[in-house]
């Protein structure tokens, strides 16, 4: 199902602490993507609907650098069809030892209107991707092309990233500690709750800055705390 605009909207507000604390009360444990950090952590945050790209350990009779002058290689076919406000997700079987893709490829995903990019693997030009506007997502930089290990063969299928599973459609949320995957069935629940849950802990944050204790305040288990939160977000609007 699309994400509604407005649950974009909301998700680009709120953290992915926020979002697996949410998916762990729904007893979803494995929706962060592991060992994958932003080139850049000062990016505002990403959302988007996970286009993905699966490979395999590449054999090296089918995987010379000619691949690349197939018009249907699905390196090339997924930067081309990810669409616009989607999230290139590449499962590179966690190895970052030849890269997922370069600034080429990146930069042209940033001029389609992509979202972001991620991949268990690595990024080559890590540099100059940093500097473009597009989120990217990575294990490390590499220099080294992806068909020196791995073989692209499937898009828009299901993956794994980073040990998370991955389907098409589901929402990709990336920030400076990393990305994690909401199921797309939950998304808009997740977007208004998450909205809720920032709001409190806002809230909270601006009370231990004053002094005080978390017993009470955080869980909100005083009544005389949820009473506070109450006005709180009256006067604040929230």
């Amino acid at each position: 199902m699309p994400l509604k605009p407005m649950s974009r909207d909301k998700l680009k507000t709120v953290s992915t602490a926020t979002i697996t604390t949410l998916l762990f009360k729904r007893g979803l444990h494995r929706q962060m993507v592991q060992d994958v950090l932003p080139l850049d952590p000062c990016k505002p945050a990403m959302v988007g609907e996970a286009y993905t790209l699966r490979t395999v350990p590449a054999r090296e009779d089918l995987n010379p650098i000619t691949v690349f002058q197939d018009r249907d290689h699905p390196q090339r076919k997924a930067v081309e069809e990810c669409p616009a406000g989607g999230v290139l997700v590449i499962d590179s079987r966690k190895d970052a030892r030849a890269a997922s893709a370069g600034s080429i490829l990146v930069t042209r995903l940033q001029m389609r209107g992509v979202a972001g990019i991620v991949t268990d693997g690595g990024l080559r030009d890590s540099a100059e991707i940093a500097r473009l506007t597009i989120p990217a997502f990575h294990r490390r930089p590499s220099a080294p092309t992806n068909i020196t290990l791995h073989q692209a063969i499937d898009i828009n299928v299901p993956i794994g990233c980073g040990d998370a599973p991955v389907f098409p459609g589901d929402v990709i949320v990336g920030d400076g500690d990393g990305v994690v995957v909401i199921p797309a069935q939950l998304a808009d629940e997740i977007a208004d709750e998450a909205v809720e849950m920032t709001a409190f802990e806002d809230f909270v944050a601006e009370k231990v800055k004053e002094g005080r204790s978390i017993l009470g305040l955080y869980p909100a288990t005083a009544e005389a705390t949820r009473a506070e939160l109450a006005a709180w977000r009256k006067e604040k609007g929230r």
